[in-house]
């Protein structure tokens, strides 16, 4: 259900082409961080993965960021890129690594239809895998300070609620307008507090906000929502865009405040 509610928003948000994202693009191209590419083994497969580092003097917190439905975009890059700014080792996995002609992934599958045709098509265990991974990899980085975070848009949203009840050495998660895992028993493995960001105007998300809350209270597990009002399915990418809504502006700035408040914590 959670993949079906993701898919229904892909479809509101249609109309603004993400293959528009020079701004993205442009602003990621001007950094004066270290970016770069880097290939991660997960059994048989190789997860291609994009890590920024801060420049900063002492070892750092490591961010996992699970894209959006339409994979690993030029925008989910610079998120990455804001993130290493703010002081954060930030890695960007591709989970669309492979599926392309010639082993490709997001950027060999020719445009956002294709990502959400295949990224539909992931299984549960192979995200998990491909994660667990890609934890590990960041743990051991000489930079980082052994803790780890994951963040997710959208899909990527519901995938870190899912990693979280996977993962137990995840310090903390934070849910950017994605659904909890329907198996409402594995939130007991949940050992990290769980960060909800919701846009006011996305009903197909929201609506499930409330037995979320429910369970997650019963197991005694720390789970914290706020919605944005006014904000749309997506306000995270969209209120950066040039173009951006003042409600997607205000709730992009409101939320970025609040998560990197919430970073320092961990």
């Amino acid at each position: 259900m959670n993949q079906l509610l993701c898919l229904l928003a892909v479809l509101m948000v249609a109309a603004s082409p993400l293959s528009a994202q020079d701004w993205a693009k442009a602003r990621l191209e001007k950094s004066p961080r270290h970016g770069e590419w880097v290939k991660i083994k997960q059994g048989n497969r190789e997860v291609q993965s994009f890590v920024v580092y801060p420049e900063v003097k002492g070892k750092a917190t490591a961010v996992i960021i699970i894209h959006e439905i339409f994979g690993l975009s030029d925008w989910v890059r610079g998120m990455a890129d804001q993130l290493a700014e703010a002081g954060y080792i930030a890695i960007a996995p591709d989970l669309l690594s492979g599926l392309a002609p010639n082993g490709g992934g997001t950027a060999e599958l020719g445009g956002s239809d294709a990502a959400v045709k295949y990224i539909s098509s992931l299984k549960p265990e192979q995200v998990t895998a491909d994660l667990n991974a890609i934890a590990d990899y960041v743990t051991k980085l000489p930079s980082a300070n052994g803790k780890v975070v994951v963040a997710g848009f959208c899909w990527g949203g519901s995938q870190t609620f899912r990693f979280a009840t996977n993962n137990p050495k995840v310090k903390a998660a934070f849910v950017f307008y994605g659904g909890s895992p329907e198996d409402t028993e594995s939130l007991l493995r949940i050992k990290a507090p769980v960060y909800g960001f919701y846009g006011g105007n996305d009903n197909r998300i929201n609506s499930t906000i409330p037995a979320t809350k429910e369970a997650m209270k019963k197991d005694k597990k720390s789970y914290d929502p706020v919605i944005y009002e006014g904000a749309g399915h997506g306000f995270m990418r969209a209120g950066e865009a040039p173009d951006a809504n003042p409600a997607n502006k205000k709730a992009r700035e409101e939320a970025w405040k609040r998560w990197k408040a919430l970073l320092k914590k961990v």
